[in-house]
């Protein structure tokens, strides 16, 4: 039988929301805005959150005035994104390699290196494929994902944490084409076992322009960071781009 992809039990993993529970959240909060104010969408806009997890993010655009989606292909954090569904707020579990609505998102967002976890780029052209055709001709899709060069700088080989009654021993490495984080847990701080090993591609600016194009998606702008800042391909922690569907 195959193994499952890492991504389809990970996501869906009780430890992995453990872990994550800390991260930055004021931060990604004021990125949205921030994002928001830049690129001015009208009111009641529809927009889609590829990957959207819980649906956080997908509720800060939805209360700023916005009709939105949000799938994953997590079934288990659909199921309590699902709780909070409006009108205009919608959640569907989704493989984003599948295609969804055609011709219908005025924006499509993907926040917080939610892509490059395939093994082949047959299926993140896949992915891409999917975001261009659900949009509008003339339609945006902002894509957040870390940056190659400073993530291999600062990459951090071993670290470990204790969150709430859970301990979690991780170990960084990397090859030619993707990094990988190895997550072991431990209820004892002593015994691990080994709950997942995430795996992202090194995708540069360069390949993605190589990829958007093929999907007919123009790269406007690029950013460097949450602040919206200029992006360095060397020293920035961000890799943001805004492209537009011809």
């Amino acid at each position: 039988m195959p193994q499952t992809a890492w991504y389809k039990s990970w996501f869906n993993s009780p430890h992995y929301y453990t872990l994550y529970q800390h991260r930055d959240y004021t931060e990604a909060y004021h990125f949205i805005e921030r994002l928001l104010n830049h690129l001015q969408p009208k009111i009641g806009s529809k927009m889609l959150d590829v990957a959207c997890g819980k649906g956080r993010y997908s509720k800060v655009l939805f209360e700023h005035g916005f009709d939105v989606t949000g799938i994953d292909i997590a079934a288990d954090a659909i199921a309590e994104a699902k709780q909070q569904e409006e009108d205009r707020l919608q959640f569907y579990v989704h493989d984003m390699r599948q295609p969804f609505w055609i011709n219908y998102f005025d924006i499509a967002f993907n926040f917080f290196t939610s892509f490059g976890y395939f093994r082949t780029k047959r299926e993140h052209d896949a992915a891409l494929r999917t975001i261009s055709q659900s949009l509008l001709p003339q339609g945006t899709f902002v894509i957040d994902y870390l940056n190659v060069a400073h993530a291999t700088t600062h990459l951090v080989a071993h670290e470990q944490k204790h969150i709430d009654d859970t301990y979690f021993n991780i170990n960084r490495w990397a090859d030619d084409a993707y990094f990988y984080k190895q997550i072991a847990v431990s209820t004892d701080g002593t015994h691990f076992e080994v709950a997942s090993t995430e795996k992202v591609a090194k995708f540069t600016l360069s390949d993605f322009q190589q990829m958007l194009a093929k999907q007919g998606l123009t790269v406007n702008e690029v950013f460097g960071n949450y602040q919206l800042g200029n992006y360095d391909s060397q020293h920035s922690e961000r890799l943001i781009i805004v492209a537009t569907k011809q």
